[in-house]
């Protein structure tokens, strides 16, 4: 699989030179830049058919496109910040978690070196412990991204990777709702994340991020463990494990609420 993904990144950097010079600013050409992605679904290692199926209804959204300019939460300070997505019954919820699935987290901990109060911290800022993952179409909202020109190399590629787990029979494009920007699940990957560090830890035979917590769960402990965690070591700041934590998500007010909330959930905050 890591040599299959590598192909795709490949001939995805090959292809998104002449894609990004497509982008556009409205929905005007939308149409005729889904189409010519479809046409040149080969040149990213997709299956044409695959590819045809799950764009071929894709519209324009303007409200992703609202929602990309107008992002306001990480210009809060911490205390805004940490006030408004945490709170005690947030805590006390995770730590109940933490003891319903104990054998779970043990389980993970012992195969990836995290644990489980920064996983459950994880868990409970991304959609409140699997409460609200986000009603709207992925493959829609990446498309609309794609297109447009403020971000669209990186956005082509999040459209690729989820088109990748669709292909692998992960998800299929019906089951691909989230976030407006594309992140998907309960701990919220971005596809490309999906497809580099998702695990079937429940062995179903695919990995599933939105109903199968055990997948989800391993899968954010995978995460992290690839990114450099250090078993068994602290995670406040100036550690190793903070800095691997900037990984999961560069706003600084981010992190430092992650390594709170995991504090306070293992008792020590």
């Amino acid at each position: 699989m890591r040599i299959l993904i590598f192909v795709f990144l490949s001939q995805f950097l090959i292809a998104t030179a002449s894609s990004a010079a497509n982008c556009g600013n409205g929905p005007a050409g939308f149409t005729t830049w889904r189409d010519a992605f479809i046409a040149n679904a080969g040149r990213y290692g997709l299956n044409p058919r695959i590819v045809q199926s799950a764009l071929q209804n894709v519209k324009y959204s303007k409200k992703v496109v609202r929602l990309d300019r107008n992002q306001k939460s990480f210009k809060l300070s911490f205390k805004q910040f940490y006030a408004k997505r945490v709170n005690n019954a947030m805590i006390r919820r995770g730590q109940k978690l933490g003891r319903n699935y104990a054998q779970l987290f043990n389980s993970i901990e012992r195969k990836y070196g995290v644990p489980a109060p920064v996983i459950l911290a994880i868990w409970g800022l991304e959609t409140n412990y699997g409460g609200y993952l986000g009603n709207m179409p992925v493959l829609q909202s990446l498309a609309t991204l794609a297109y447009d020109c403020r971000r669209s190399a990186f956005f082509t590629n999040e459209l690729v990777s989820a088109l990748i787990i669709v292909q692998r029979r992960d998800m299929s494009p019906a089951e691909m709702r989230g976030a407006w920007a594309g992140e998907i699940g309960q701990t919220q990957f971005l596809a490309s994340s999906y497809v580099r560090y998702a695990v079937d830890y429940d062995r179903d035979g695919r990995r599933d991020l939105i109903r199968s917590v055990p997948d989800v769960l391993a899968s954010t402990a995978n995460y992290l463990a690839k990114k450099g965690w250090r078993r068994g070591q602290a995670w406040g700041p100036g550690t190793a494990n903070y800095r691997v934590l900037r990984e999961w998500n560069k706003a600084s007010v981010y992190v430092q609420t992650i390594s709170i909330m995991a504090s306070k959930i293992s008792g020590q905050g």
